[in-house]
């Protein structure tokens, strides 16, 4: 086996290992952590362009010495130091912004589904408003296919939710209630945890999500309700 291979070979598969797996942003189960990882990947791939670029550029100067010098320094500093870049990153910004933008939760013509997510030291509690009766509970219970609204909030001091798979990340304030919309395309289960550190059991403060097709969740709203 070449010495290359023994180098970068396990360099590459840890690196891959981690594009896979329950906290995986990469491994996207609906619409906005799909937007997100798509984003990743967007910003990614433009990072290898410039490098390559920037790569050719001094290997040019390395293999013939002298071969920039006809070009004025102040224009390389204008089109190579600002025009450039600027361009890039005004382009990535954009689309930034447009894919940040749809993450919102805009109002929808049939209302979504909402659940509260409360963060304290150092658990969750999930409660859902439109059944009253059902106490809250340790594992986020949500109906598969759809979006949900979750209201974050916070008993103590600042968390932060977070469902790789699902969603972004969105802080829970003590006093202040944030939404964020999630959506599962499929039931199954999910992983969460504190995105903010909060404590010495920060690390531990981790929830499940168990998406479910629609009539097995009112079904167990309803067992949940008659205890």
């Amino acid at each position: 086996m070449r010495p290359q291979a023994i180098i970068f070979g396990p360099a590459i598969a840890l690196l891959l290992g981690g594009c896979s797996g329950a906290l995986s942003t990469l491994d996207a189960a609906g619409p906005a952590a799909a937007a997100i990882a798509d984003l990743w990947w967007v910003m990614f791939w433009a990072s290898v362009v410039l490098f390559l670029f920037v790569a050719v550029l001094l290997w040019i100067v390395w293999k013939r010495p002298g071969a920039g010098s006809t070009i004025a320094p102040l224009r390389w500093i204008v089109w190579g130091g600002i025009a450039m870049p600027g361009l890039l990153l005004t382009i990535l910004v954009g689309y930034a912004l447009l894919m940040g933008e749809r993450l919102l939760p805009h109002a929808l013509a049939e209302p979504p589904t909402r659940v509260v997510a409360h963060g304290v030291m150092w658990r969750w509690q999930f409660s859902y408003p439109g059944a009253a009766d059902v106490a809250s509970t340790p594992i986020l219970h949500i109906p598969a296919g759809e979006p949900v609204d979750v209201v974050v909030t916070s008993g103590d001091v600042i968390h932060s939710f977070w469902v790789p798979r699902l969603a972004g990340k969105i802080d829970a304030i003590p006093g202040h209630e944030n939404t964020i919309r999630i959506q599962a395309d499929r039931p199954g289960v999910y992983r969460g945890v504190c995105a903010e550190f909060c404590g010495t059991g920060h690390t531990d403060m981790r929830f499940t999500i168990e998406a479910h097709e629609r009539e097995a969740f009112e079904t167990l709203m309803t067992e949940l309700a008659n205890g």
